[in-house]
């Protein structure tokens, strides 16, 4: 027999059993965007409106590659978490599951052309 308290009952990782992962990876991504983010400015923003040759060159450099890409990783990774949850909360049933679906390949279809984009350059 079983002696549960509501306590225990209580202390795992709430009824759909993923709320803390999703709490823990945007807190976590939300601390690597709050780097990322005016590096990536600071770095991509000395470029801007220059030809498209000086371009090519710049991101053909090492350091904007990585910063670009780790913006790009990094941040498309937190807005499909992001979304993911907004869709949790106000969709139900097969809605939400391909709702979730679509916004998982939007996302890493994002995240792929950009970084083949920048592989491309740095060619």
């Amino acid at each position: 027999m079983a002696f549960m308290t509501d306590r225990k009952r209580a202390a795992g990782l709430g009824s759909a059993k993923t709320g803390t992962e999703h709490h823990w990876h945007m807190q976590v991504s939300s601390v690597g965007l709050v780097i990322l983010v005016p590096l990536f400015l600071f770095t991509f923003g000395s470029i801007i409106g220059a030809p498209y040759e000086e371009v090519i060159a710049y991101l053909s450099r090492p350091f904007p590659a990585i910063v670009t890409a780790l913006m790009l990783v990094v941040g498309f990774d937190h807005f499909r978490h992001g979304v993911t949850v907004a869709i949790e909360d106000y969709s139900q049933g097969t809605t939400r599951k391909a709702l979730i679906i679509a916004m998982t390949c939007v996302s890493y279809g994002a995240m792929a052309t950009g970084l083949f984009a920048i592989a491309r350059l740095a060619l």
